[in-house]
């Protein structure tokens, strides 16, 4: 799912992946594990973010800030 994500919806937006990096243990919480952008809108997560992350169904994920997130590979987008 991340490691092979070409895409993120954040909230209904989607944005083209650029950076991610699958967190293990040696990964910090203000470590950035997702970078994405739209345009001129560019979004980062840190693992501090995406922690406790409840998988909501269908790919769709809710942080611990209430954003949904859905990671997507190119094959899913039409």
């Amino acid at each position: 799912m991340l490691t092979d994500a070409d895409y993120v919806v954040i909230d209904g937006v989607m944005f083209q992946t650029s950076y991610l990096r699958v967190p293990d243990e040696f990964t910090a919480a203000d470590d950035v594990v997702l970078e994405a952008s739209r345009g001129d809108t560019e979004v980062d997560l840190t693992r501090e973010e995406i922690d406790d992350a409840v998988l909501l169904g269908e790919g769709v994920f809710r942080l611990k800030s209430g954003s949904l997130v859905r990671f997507l590979s190119s094959a899913v987008v039409h």
